[in-house]
């Protein structure tokens, strides 16, 4: 990652017995989401993957695609992606294109529970 990319974006991951969690600060755009994506592959298998977007302002196309695929990635281990306190822009985002059908999306510390949500085409 390029100095510019660190500006732009960064992750930070915590580690517990049942969820890592990834929270995401920045922008996620072509120019980082390979590090986006890195950081969602790195993560320990645990049953749930809790990803904090509250502090991220863009997600493009591209970051739409890594998360599908962190999403369906988590799921064959038995696990669940939930993407949690999205801010209002990116959360028009995961409306907009059906994600938040597919993946759960929490607000504030809402306890977060193993479902599995139906595979589908998000478009």
């Amino acid at each position: 990652m390029t100095q510019g990319e660190d500006d732009r974006f960064h992750v930070r991951l915590r580690v517990a017995d049942d969820v890592a969690e990834l929270r995401a600060v920045g922008e996620i755009d072509i120019a980082t989401v390979g590090a986006f994506r890195a950081a969602l592959w790195a993560a320990p298998a645990r049953p749930v993957l809790r990803l904090d977007l509250s502090g991220v302002q863009v997600l493009s196309a591209a970051g739409v695609r890594a998360l599908v695929a962190a999403h369906l990635r988590v799921r064959a281990r038995g696990g669940e992606l939930v993407v949690v306190d999205p801010d209002p822009v990116v959360a028009r985002v995961l409306r907009a294109t059906g994600l938040h059908r597919i993946i759960a999306v929490r607000h504030g510390d809402a306890p977060v529970e193993v479902t599995h949500r139906p595979l589908a085409a998000c478009a």
